[in-house]
């Protein structure tokens, strides 16, 4: 490594892969979760490379305590540098290889981060299991003849009469079990309710979340995830850094000095993008004035283009505001240093 001596160190739960800074020997061992940290504890500063996978933050929080480096790659990188047959050793020397290389790491998460990407994800499963329940419930009843439109409004609308027709010829065991599932709808509504409600109250505590949400297209749910997913905002040099991270931005391919721009990568945070390009869509939709350059984009491209567009540009605003402590300003006009 340059700079100070150290050693470099990839791990699995029970893998460790290293190469001695002092004699260049290539260790490979494993080690029990028992003694994981013990290990390390006792070893000089180094720089870390990790797969980010379940647990991973968790570790890599510990290690940092302990004066670490660590830097997490995402497994869609590591993949590529197994070689030979996939075992615990070869990951292990696979995810050594991959610190290696110039990529941008998963941000380590502190612990109010992750609770609240926690609650996002149970957000996300219940409105999932709503959606399913749904379906299931329409499915069931087509194969007796009644059919309602797809949204919730219909379904509500419809069910009660659907039910009391049915209860004429169905036994009542059946109409019981599909009332059930109806009313389950309710209590998936007021779990949601409930998540969001304490997503909110996060946002009013954090100075962060306040200050993105004044962005336009920005809500409750873009600000909490995208400040719980980019970690410390300073990590990226700039915001068109962040928008690449977040996928925002084209795919290049091309050879000879000719490239070629295709559709956006859609790499990085799918959640956090989809959130992006969601309030962009709400900007371009529904606000009375979107401002005179997404005007006049809408009026040579795309809507769907325009609408990616604008989200590239609410997400490097949303590193602007975060990396240099500033509030939102409409008119703010940027400017390059001299």
């Amino acid at each position: 490594m340059r700079g100070r001596r150290r050693s470099n160190a990839s791990l699995l739960p029970d893998q460790v892969h290293w190469v001695d800074a002092d004699t260049g020997e290539i260790v490979n061992k494993q080690l029990k979760r028992a003694v994981f940290l013990e290990h390390f504890a006792n070893r000089e500063p180094c720089l870390i490379g990790m797969e980010a996978c379940g647990g991973a933050q968790h570790w890599a929080r510990r290690l940092i305590e302990m004066g670490h480096q660590v830097k997490l790659m995402p497994a869609k990188f590591v993949k590529a540098f197994v070689i030979g047959n996939k075992n615990d050793p070869a990951d292990a020397r696979a995810i050594w290889m991959a610190t290696q290389m110039p990529s941008k790491a998963v941000a380590v998460k502190t612990e109010s981060q992750q609770a609240v990407l926690a609650l996002h994800r149970l957000r996300q499963q219940k409105i999932k299991m709503r959606t399913m329940q749904m379906n299931s419930l329409r499915g069931l009843l087509s194969e007796y003849g009644e059919v309602m439109a797809k949204s919730r409004g219909a379904l509500d609308k419809a069910i009660p009469g659907v039910l009391a027709r049915l209860a004429e010829r169905l036994p009542a065991m059946l109409i019981e079990s599909l009332r059930d599932l109806w009313n389950d709808l309710d209590r998936l509504d007021k779990q949601i309710a409930e998540i969001e409600r304490r997503l909110q109250t996060w946002m009013k505590e954090d100075k962060a979340c306040k200050a993105i949400a004044a962005i336009p297209g920005v809500g409750l749910l873009t600000a909490t995830a995208t400040v719980a997913s980019m970690g410390d905002a300073k990590a990226f040099k700039s915001g068109r850094e962040f928008a690449a991270w977040l996928g925002l931005v084209p795919k290049q391919t091309g050879t000879g000095g000719k490239v070629q721009l295709l559709g956006i990568s859609r790499r990085g945070d799918t959640y956090v993008r989809t959130l992006l390009i969601h309030g962009a869509r709400s900007v371009l939709f529904h606000a009375k004035h979107a401002g005179t350059w997404a005007e006049q984009m809408q009026k040579r491209r795309p809507a769907n283009v325009v609408t990616v567009a604008l989200a590239n540009k609410m997400a490097r605003t949303i590193w602007a505001i975060l990396a240099h402590d500033r509030p939102y300003k409409q008119d703010h006009v940027s400017t390059r240093p001299t």
